[in-house]
């Protein structure tokens, strides 16, 4: 975390001196809630034109351990043909050597590639400055950037949809918090998805950091009208309680784990800190559904959030 209180120290601090208590919660209001799907049953609908992805964190050790998620990842697609993945953060650790691209992200996730689903990363700590500029990871040489999926009507016309947001969260500076501030009050897509490393809210051990960062970035996500927030970090999975009218999910076990590193919180809805997992989601109108997978196949967390627009 050193480096990130470094690198947007001014901005942090200043902010977070001002305190929670001032924060609005956000007009749209979510509603959550859980399934519990029989073993190895798909508990996400597959609607008509759904928007259809994956989430991943944490992944880039090249281990054994990675490769058995990839392929629940790619086994569980031949259930749920998700579209693209979104890549929390640490997509490739160190050491870094010049094969590392192949060994780390290429091999484990070749069969998703092959398939032409795409992936799409925000970058964490342990990745390189250059990862941005690698093809892969389709960053196209940006720390932050924006992406639309669109959603298909009944009729074949584009619904909403879902507007991603990647972010660089070792450094929330001036120059990236007016530009997402600015992205989010452009956007006229339904669904707002907000993507980066550290976590805002946590039940594991950045809880210090976590509070820094929010100070800075949650004003901007409650007042962008964002609905739900992705981050690694945690090597756990950890779905929260809404907090300020935002979902807020941790997803850092596709290829790293602390075991038994989830603290007791009010503000967990579910953890899981026993095995490495991955998270599938689909959005289909004011609904996203979700379905966490651990290393052996099993469903570890499901349920469906349903927006509610003022």
């Amino acid at each position: 975390m050193r480096r990130i209180a470094v690198a947007a120290a001014p901005v942090l601090l200043a902010l977070a001196c001002r305190g929670e208590s001032s924060l609005a919660t956000r007009q749209t209001s979510l509603l959550v809630r859980e399934i519990t799907p029989p073993p190895g049953t798909l508990a996400l609908p597959l609607r008509d034109g759904s928007v259809r992805f994956a989430v991943i964190g944490d992944s880039g050790r090249g281990d054994e351990a990675q490769h058995a998620v990839a392929r629940q990842m790619i086994e569980w697609r031949q259930r749920f043909p998700f579209t693209f993945v979104l890549m929390l953060g640490d997509n490739i650790y160190p050491p870094h050597a010049p094969d590392d691209y192949r060994k780390k992200f290429e091999e484990p996730y070749r069969g998703l590639l092959d398939a032409h689903v795409e992936f799409r990363a925000a970058i964490g700590n342990h990745d390189e400055p250059d990862e941005i500029f690698y093809k892969g990871f389709n960053m196209g040489g940006r720390r932050y950037y924006t992406f639309r999926d669109g959603e298909e009507g009944l009729k074949g016309l584009t619904g909403a949809g879902a507007r991603f947001f990647a972010l660089d969260s070792r450094s929330f500076d001036r120059t990236q918090l007016a530009w997402l501030k600015q992205a989010l009050g452009a956007s006229r897509s339904r669904w707002k998805i907000v993507y980066f490393h550290h976590p805002l809210y946590t039940s594991g051990r950045y809880q210090a950091g976590a509070r820094l960062l929010r100070a800075a970035l949650e004003p901007i996500l409650v007042d962008g009208d964002v609905d739900l927030v992705l981050s690694g970090h945690e090597h756990f999975y950890e779905r929260l309680v809404p907090q300020r009218g935002i979902a807020h999910f941790i997803s850092g076990g596709a290829g790293s784990l602390r075991r038994g590193d989830i603290r007791p919180s009010a503000i967990m809805a579910r953890g899981f800190d026993t095995d490495y997992h991955f998270l599938m989601m689909e959005i289909a109108g004011d609904e996203l559904w979700f379905q966490a997978i651990d290393r052996t196949g099993a469903t570890i967390d499901a349920g469906v959030i349903t927006r509610r627009a003022p």
